[in-house]
């Protein structure tokens, strides 16, 4: 009777497990599942099975918690020992851009078909699903927004709570959201990252198209074997199931038939951002003016495909992933930015529509158009190669102040490992100065960014205060560090305007009061009065100009602060 009764549970249990439809299915592939019924499936389906967990970790901008729903056949829920286990971690993100949903309906349906064991989940594989990340812009739904999009009726906006794109925020971390998913990321330490989109761009028949991690930024062997054998196994598992894969067609208002190149993923992107710990980052973008059961079908399908193949090269990923972190613990040179090398290109076989020009019935002028009456496939140009433009060499170790506390604070929520000063110091180090730099005029994700930055350096002994942070860079956190602490990086912590403070010169004088001050100085100083006339010499408008040759003797002086322009993070170097 008692083996009946619980025949009789397991038979139940599984029966409403297949009674749940998300509202995808239910709407015949129209309308996509909002953030309470995300959850309230997965924590139905974690009720059922055992092989779910979900739990809260870390709150977000629109007051709700983000949840991680974590699915494992062994009923096992420690990602140590996932890792002791030598189990492959895969991360799904669903939902960046809410108004991109086709992520959040595939793997609702992705987890409960692994319960009813209509996909199989190897046992050397396990999932980790954000089933929501932009909660605040999900809630926010709308049908209008999303104005180049075929579907669903209504889905959520681009922004979060804030208004902050947050496939920007992996490094300046302006949102909770940024701060939790970074505490998840660590916390998991994956092996692979899927962050679900939809594309904006050019037209073409394929409804999958995938942006990877650029191979020479993850760099070694790992990149290589992503490169030439993970991605030509995930496009042959897409073509089995029916789905032309083609890279990301980095492509807007133009004609991909001449070619194209892979997507320049800085760390402020997911895939940027995860490829600094030697993770493997995908972006599945489907095509944005296919059916939405197309693009959901398709999002499902790479999904499974990734699945089986981390099953099926498990070894080859965790042992390559392992040696890659070894490297960059030795590693003595990062490079902080990328060109791309138009001389080397691959080619692809690409499925598109003539690009043509026509008039705008909108307003009458020429307009680049896509002509479905005339489809192609044809072979295209991919570039892919990038080689490293601005290489920065690894320090010892690294001081920083402990007042810079909204850096430390990134820096620790990154798990990077560092010690205090347990008293004041004279150091011996290599400061930089910040010769120049542009800004963006207008902002940029809450920011006015700084670019093209020109950097001096000197050694100088420095009094460093008892608590101050130094970091050595002996740890799997050292890509991170150097791309984030060096002032001259694209996505570096000088970059978004942590440190501008420095750019502003906090003393001054009158000149009344300096001008006999500046004749004491060039008098205890006759090197710097040579200096001086030689200027005035070569330079006119400087000759003529006493404003400026006042402010030229103050800034040599000992009355100039030495904090203006100098960069608050400081190296410590060998042989200094």
């Amino acid at each position: 009777m008692k083996k009946y009764f619980y025949s009789l549970l397991f038979i139940l249990g599984f029966t409403g497990i297949h009674a749940q439809k998300t509202a995808f299915e239910k709407s015949n592939g129209k309308e996509t599942s909002t953030y309470f019924e995300a959850i309230q499936f997965y924590k139905s389906l974690a009720q059922e099975s055992h092989k779910i967990k979900i739990e809260t970790k870390g709150q977000t901008d629109a007051g709700y918690p983000l949840h991680l729903v974590m699915i494992s056949t062994d009923q096992e829920f420690d990602p140590v020992v996932w890792h002791k286990k030598q189990k492959v971690l895969l991360l799904i993100n669903n939902g960046i851009h809410p108004g991109e949903p086709d992520g959040i309906d595939a793997s609702m349906m992705l987890t409960r078909d692994i319960v009813l064991k209509k996909i199989i989940l190897p046992d050397n594989v396990v999932l980790a699903i954000i089933p929501v990340y932009n909660i605040g812009g999900s809630l926010n739904r709308n049908s209008f927004s999303r104005v180049n999009q075929n579907g669903p009726e209504s889905y959520g906006f681009r922004g979060n709570a804030q208004n902050l794109d947050l496939n920007r925020d992996f490094i300046k971390c302006d949102s909770r959201n940024a701060r939790s998913f970074i505490e998840i990321f660590h916390y998991l330490n994956p092996d692979i990252l899927i962050d679900n989109h939809v594309s904006d761009g050019a037209d073409y028949q394929h409804v999958m198209t995938l942006i990877t991690t650029q191979y020479n930024k993850l760099g070694g062997e790992l990149g290589k074997w992503l490169r030439s054998k993970f991605n030509p196994l995930i496009s042959q598992g897409m073509l089995e199931k029916g789905w032309d894969l083609v890279p990301y067609v980095n492509v807007e208002d133009k004609d991909p038939s001449q070619g194209f190149s892979q997507f320049y993923d800085q760390p402020r992107y997911s895939s940027g951002y995860a490829a600094l710990f030697n993770t493997l980052s995908f972006m599945p973008e489907t095509h944005m003016l296919k059916p939405y059961s197309q693009r959901v079908k398709s999002t499902y399908d790479l999904m499974v495909t990734m699945i089986q193949q981390a099953g099926l090269n498990a070894n080859t990923l965790i042992t390559l992933r392992k040696n890659a972190i070894e490297n960059s613990i030795n590693q003595k040179k990062f490079p902080l930015t990328w060109k791309l090398d138009t001389s080397k290109s691959s080619e692809i076989t690409f499925k598109g529509y003539e690009a043509v020009m026509k008039k705008s019935n909108a307003t009458g002028f020429p307009i680049l158009f896509y002509d479905h009456n005339k489809p192609f496939t044809r072979q295209v140009k991919y570039y892919d190669i990038f080689t490293p433009s601005n290489l920065a060499s690894a320090p010892d170790a690294y001081i920083i102040p402990q007042g810079w506390w909204a850096v430390i604070d990134l820096l620790f929520l990154n798990h990077v490992s560092f010690t205090r000063l347990t008293h004041d110091t004279l150091i011996k180090v290599t400061a930089y100065s910040i010769n120049n730099y542009n800004s963006f005029p207008k902002p940029y994700e809450k920011h006015h960014k700084n670019y093209e930055v020109t950097i001096g350096k000197t050694s100088i002994p420095t009094q460093f205060l008892k608590g101050d942070y130094l970091i050595k860079l002996n740890q799997p956190a050292n890509r991170y560090l150097v791309e984030t602490l060096e002032p001259d990086g694209d996505d570096g912590f000088f970059a978004w305007n942590f440190f501008d403070s420095i750019l502003q010169q906090k003393e001054g004088y009158s000149e009344y009061r300096w001008d006999s001050l500046a004749t004491k100085v060039l008098e205890r100083s006759p090197s710097l009065q040579k200096i001086l006339e030689e200027k005035k010499d070569s330079d006119s408008n400087f000759r003529n100009n006493s404003a400026a040759q006042l402010d030229f003797i103050y800034k040599n002086s000992p009355y100039y602060e030495h904090a203006h322009l100098r960069y608050p993070v400081y190296r410590i170097d060998k042989g200094l």
